[in-house]
């Protein structure tokens, strides 16, 4: 069984793309984002170990996580986001890891967004690049998350650059165009995948 590794910038649509992958042809979709928030739940360890790590600052009242606070944070500080990843992401890729051996489908997709910025791509069997230009990513993340340009442009200025993630893809999925363009690139990849996981 394949593991496809969904990745690209914030704003590029990876989820949007996951999603088609799964209403179309019934793939299992294992999103890093979803883990990431089940695993620092109120009372669940990883969130004792960010308390222990950052501080009461980052929890509120009601003992869940302070998300806004915790990326003004990490945001600002480059040693303070190491920490905050050296706690996460093995986590994470686990807990993945689980949920992947859990399926039975030809292949699974592994939508994880920091895939090239962890080193992890050797977790996946292919990467597929989900892309599209920055002003759409800034518009985007904006009517989504309601960031200022600022915030969004420091986001995808910690990533890895677009030109960077582009040549070490093995597929890309231009996510600018249409929807009958995107659906007819999903079922060649689909059937690509199929075939690969038979050899």
């Amino acid at each position: 069984m394949l593991k496809i590794g969904i990745t690209g910038g914030i704003g590029c649509g990876k989820t949007t793309i996951a999603n088609l992958f799964n209403s179309s042809y019934n793939i299992p979709v294992i999103d890093a984002d979803i883990i990431a928030h089940q695993l620092v739940e109120p009372g669940k360890p990883a969130l004792q170990s960010l308390e222990h790590q950052f501080g009461k600052l980052i929890i509120t009242e009601e003992g869940a996580l302070n998300r806004p606070k915790l990326r003004e944070l990490i945001f600002s500080d480059p040693a303070l986001k190491d920490q905050l990843e050296q706690i996460l992401h093995p986590l994470i890729y686990q807990q993945m890891q689980c949920e992947f051996e859990q399926q039975s489908t030809p292949y699974s997709l592994l939508c994880i967004p920091l895939l090239m910025e962890t080193k992890m791509t050797a977790f996946v069997d292919k990467t597929l690049v989900i892309d599209c230009s920055v002003n759409q990513q800034i518009e985007r993340v904006q009517s989504r998350d309601k960031l200022s340009r600022d915030q969004i442009l420091s986001i995808i200025n910690s990533q890895v650059s677009r030109e960077y993630r582009l040549s070490h893809a093995d597929n890309v999925i231009n996510n600018s165009n249409s929807t009958t363009q995107l659906a007819d690139h999903i079922k060649k990849l689909h059937n690509q995948y199929l075939l690969l996981s038979n050899c």
